[in-house]
């Protein structure tokens, strides 16, 4: 047995063996029963770098399952909070007595392979796996797995569709990139043969999941790091949707012509969406806005008027991320009804174009993900539906190799605000070997004619705003990394 047979039929064994017997008998379709027997000792996992999105989830999933789960990571966070809330241990920094206990180590991509923690693991012939490889034998335990992907808008499409399914009582199980109010937190544990989750491109992970459905919205130049440039991007999506059998489901954006070239990889259905191709499978027509930037639109089904909807979101980019999620659940059999009161019951994920609160005079901070060009001019359009006087965005890029390739286009993104607040790049994964600075996009901002602002620290990025920004102008926190700790630090404590 290979090593990657042998986890994959571990994982199943544990998943399998804590669940009442009812459900294993009646859930048959679900799971693989096979060859159980012989795995009985791998019963504690650790988890390196836990405290991620994605693997946090995981671990409350496994932890719910019955498995034996810790992890450490290298700071704390409102997930490592979570963990430890939960009964599941985390160290912050490396725990190497944890690791020798374990009968497997999941470590994330990020992770170096020089890592004390995965060396001892190896140095003791514990086996190891890498993240993606072991939510890939997730997607393979479950009979259905639905997979959004894309370069932008994946966690709001996932949490649309997860929201869907819940309003039609499908009972899915859930893995999203946030927080999301209507299963209070990042994962659900369903009892059916649904997995929704997001797929990631980055290193190429999606190519170890068992996709049912793939849903992917766009195809954009990111990852840079690894991609070498967008032409291998659009490769390894090509080898993605030739992982679907052909009984699967592809949807897909018709307004994004990289997109539309990956219907030919596959024998699978493809369903379309899109509003300026206006023959994709399901459109957006008569598209308004209200007071506080929701869009109401009608949909219309093979050019046939299917349902008008409203999304309690903002912006035209989310419009698309609905059409998405309605090609999914009416091909998922649920009815208009559902898809509509699911869609108007999603209020947001955390750190999309998040509402924090206000300070000062009436000034509103919101806090969005986005660190993308193409993500910062989606939350500028959104902005525009609002209604406020004067736009501040304070700005973290994310990795020296993101910075370094899309400059330009993060400079011109940025002069969509009237204020301009650039901080220092979050290194993530990387080591600045790029020689890239923050000082550069404010030069390179500069050029373009407009003022920027450097600044460091973050206490007197907040001291700055406070004295600075007027009645009724919107504060806007930008970035992957830490900068979401700015907008508490403006709202909290509260102004009198």
């Amino acid at each position: 047995m290979n090593k990657t047979i042998e986890i994959c039929t571990l994982f199943i064994y544990n998943v399998t063996k804590y669940l009442p017997i009812e459900y294993i008998y009646n859930k048959r379709r679900v799971f693989n029963l096979a060859n159980l027997e012989e795995l009985e000792k791998y019963r504690k996992i650790h988890m390196i770098g836990i405290g991620g999105v994605s693997m946090s989830g995981i671990a409350e999933i496994l932890n719910h399952w019955g498995f034996s789960v810790t992890g450490s990571d290298a700071s704390q966070s409102e997930y490592t909070n979570d963990l430890i809330a939960h009964g599941i241990p985390v160290k912050i920094g490396h725990d190497l007595e944890n690791v020798s206990r374990a009968d497997l180590v999941v470590y994330t991509a990020a992770i170096n392979q020089e890592d004390p923690e995965l060396v001892q693991a190896r140095k003791l012939y514990i086996p190891t796996i890498e993240r993606a490889d072991f939510l890939g034998i997730l997607t393979k335990v479950f009979n259905d797995t639905i997979c959004i992907s894309g370069t932008h808008g994946k966690t709001t499409t996932t949490s649309m569709i997860s929201s869907c399914f819940l309003e039609g009582k499908l009972d899915p199980t859930i893995q999203v990139g946030a927080f999301l109010k209507q299963i209070n937190g990042n994962y659900r544990l369903g009892n059916s043969e649904y997995f929704i989750i997001e797929a990631c491109e980055y290193v190429e992970s999606f190519l170890k999941f068992y996709p049912k459905t793939e849903v992917i919205l766009n195809i954009d130049n990111d990852h840079l790091d690894y991609f070498k440039d967008l032409e291998h991007i659009i490769l390894a999506f090509q080898k993605y949707v030739k992982l679907l059998p052909a009984n699967g489901l592809l949807v897909i954006n018709s307004d994004d012509p990289n997109c539309v070239k990956l219907s030919k990889c596959t024998e699978a259905k493809t369903v379309t969406f899109g509003i300026n191709n206006q023959k994709a499978n399901f459109v957006a027509r008569n598209i308004n806005f209200n007071k506080n930037g929701f869009p109401t639109f009608d949909v219309y089904y093979n050019d046939t008027f299917y349902k008008t909807i409203s999304l309690s979101v903002t912006g035209m980019h989310n419009v698309l991320n609905a059409l998405a999620c309605i090609g999914v659940c009416h091909m998922y059999g649920l009815n208009k009804e559902q898809i509509k009161n699911g869609l108007l019951k999603f209020t947001g994920a955390h750190r999309r174009f998040e509402y924090v609160g206000d300070f000062g005079n009436h000034v509103s901070v919101y806090d969005d993900y986005g660190h993308h060009p193409t993500e910062i001019r989606a939350t500028a359009s959104a902005m525009k539906n609002k209604s406020y006087n004067k736009s501040w965005v304070i700005f973290q890029p994310h990795t020296y190799s993101r910075t370094k390739n899309l400059l330009s286009d993060f400079a011109k993104a940025l002069t969509l605000f009237d204020n301009i607040i650039v901080t220092d790049i979050y290194a993530a994964r990387e080591v600045n070997t790029y020689n890239i600075s923050s000082k550069d996009l404010v030069d390179e901002i500069q050029k373009l004619g407009r003022k920027a602002y450097y600044i460091q620290n973050f206490d007197e990025i907040v001291s700055f705003v406070k004295s600075h920004a007027l009645n009724n102008d919107l504060v806007l926190t930008l970035g992957a990394g830490t900068i979401t700790n700015i907008s508490g630090m403006l709202v909290e404590p509260k102004d009198e």
